[in-house]
Parts: structure tokens; sequence; C-alpha cells
């Protein structure tokens, strides 16, 4: 094993993190390995909205063309910021075991404005689908745009004159940086493919392919599968508020999805449940249902605000 896998990776904390994790499971199968940081458009740019940006892809096309201009030999990305059509020539080689799913809200002084139904609250986040949710629930409050890598935007929050933000459990957890003075959003449905990590690699990299295979991850694997086959149906990406969660329990996936408009105003939510063996197809049988049931209409509207 005298070749060396060069692993490319964005360069925030929590990016790097996650390569690390990478490069652990090589290095304990006994390949040699480097780590080589990469700046994406989504890292440079951190005035834009995302929804203004056109962002599918905005976090991993860097590394993508880095990997087919053979510049590295497997790139580790957020699946959630993964495009569900992964580019000509690079294929899946991994999925991590999933870590949390769950959102959270990190809060100012206290959480009491939650409520006070008269309170006007301002509230930090990028994500047009965690905007959407929110809103659905608390349309009294006020949203902010809130960008950067989880640090900067810890400090923005305590810089601004904000009530709270919203963040991704896994990105603070995995890089020890949640605060005491936040709560799990448990009645936030997640990202599909949150809190899950994904190793890519060129197609005709045989080596590359046999050394991730062994920390494929099936359970995540299937799950993740099932939530994207439930976007790319929707049409969606980032900029469109999809939320999606399928859990494997007593060898039966539960899956949960949901689509919003930008406001939250319009909303359509769907369920599912059937045997990991019948699993696949649930995401895209899901998401014709809601189409079906006017989530057409709401996807045109959303597309319409984007041109």
């Amino acid at each position: 094993m005298d070749k060396v896998i060069r692993i490319g990776t964005r360069d925030s904390q929590l990016a790097l993190w996650q390569a690390h994790q990478v490069n652990d499971l090589l290095n304990a199968q006994g390949y040699k390995t480097e780590l080589v940081p990469i700046k994406s458009e989504g890292d440079i740019d951190l005035v834009t909205p995302l929804y203004e940006i056109g962002v599918q892809g905005i976090f991993t096309k860097s590394l993508d063309l880095a990997l087919l201009n053979n510049r590295i030999d497997i790139a580790v990305h957020s699946l959630k910021d993964v495009p569900t059509q992964l580019p000509a020539q690079i294929v899946q080689a991994a999925i991590l075991k999933r870590g949390p799913v769950q959102d959270l809200l990190v809060y100012k002084n206290d959480v009491d404005f939650l409520s006070d139904e008269d309170y006007p609250a301002n509230i930090a986040t990028s994500s047009v689908r965690r905007r959407a949710q929110w809103l659905r629930r608390y349309p009294h409050h006020h949203i902010h745009n809130l960008r950067g890598n989880v640090n900067t935007r810890l400090q923005k929050l305590a810089a601004e004159n904000w009530d709270g933000a919203i963040f991704a459990a896994a990105g603070l957890e995995r890089i020890n940086v949640r605060p005491t003075n936040s709560i799990d959003l448990n009645w936030m449905l997640p990202a599909p493919a949150q809190g899950a990590v994904v190793a890519v690699c060129r197609e005709d990299d045989a080596f590359c392919l046999e050394a991730c295979a062994p920390f494929n991850d099936d359970a995540t694997a299937l799950t993740t599968q099932i939530e994207r086959e439930f976007l790319r149906t929707l049409m969606g990406g980032c900029t469109t508020p999809i939320s999606a969660y399928a859990e494997i329990k007593n060898n039966t996936v539960h899956f949960n999805g949901e689509l919003c408009n930008l406001d939250g105003t319009s909303f359509y939510s769907t369920s599912r449940e059937a045997h990991i063996e019948h699993a696949i197809g649930v995401g895209k049988e899901a998401a014709l249902e809601i189409l079906a049931k006017g989530g057409d209409e709401v996807v045109a509207q959303i597309r319409g605000n984007a041109r």
C-alpha cells in the first residue's frame, strides 16, 4: 500500500473534522493518506444569502473539480451539501455512520420569547428550510441571514442584537462548540441526509473504491438514499424548503417528508413505512404524493422566485 490517498476537504474546522474521520478509517486499514484543504465558493462569499447564489453544489464544486483534475483522490462532503445528481465520472465511495440529525436553537438570554406571541423575536439562519419551518411555527418573528462556518456564525450571533440562531446539532457537537444555551428543535424536520458524511472518488479509481468500501454504513446509506430520492423527485436543492428523515426500527423504514413555501404559510407533509427490503422507492412515492396534493404549485412558485 505505497500509494498515498489524497483526501480533499474544505478548510473549515467542521470540514476538517469530517475529513479526519475518513483519514483515520483509511489509516486503520493500513492505507497512507494526506489531507488537501481546498477553498469552496461557498466559503469565500459569506455575504450573499445562499438562496441568491444558486446554491446547488456550491460547497462541493471546487472539490469535485480537484477530483476530476486528479489533484485529489477522495473528496469528503456533508452529504446534505451534495447535489442529488453527482457529476459525471464521480461516484459515492462510502457513507459514514450518521451523526445527530436534529437542528438546534442557540439563544442569547433565555427562551421565554418562544411562548410570547406578541414579541417579534429576531432569529438568524441562512437555510430556507429552517426559515420556512420557523415562520410556520412563529409567523411573528423576523429572520436574518447568517452565513459562514460554524465558528463564524456563533461569533456573529454574539455580536448582533438577535435572540437566537438555528444550527445543525451535528455541526456544533462534532467540533465541541455547542453552547450550554441551546435547545434541540425536535419539532423541526431536518434536511435530507443531515448529519451524514460521504466520501466520493472517481468512478475508475478501483483502489479508492476498495479502500472506502469497508466503512460504508448500510443503514445510513439506505435512509439517506430514500431522503435524497424524495429531494430529487421534488427537484429540490438547498434553495428549496424540503425536509426529510428516514430511520430504521425493527427492519422497518419510517419516513417523514415535507415541502414548504418560502414563508412557511403553505406546506405539504407525508409519511411512509416499509420493510427495509422494499424501501427503495419510498422517497419517490412520497414526493409524487406531495406533488399531486398541490406541492407542484409550491415548487413552481419557488422556481419562479429563484429566476
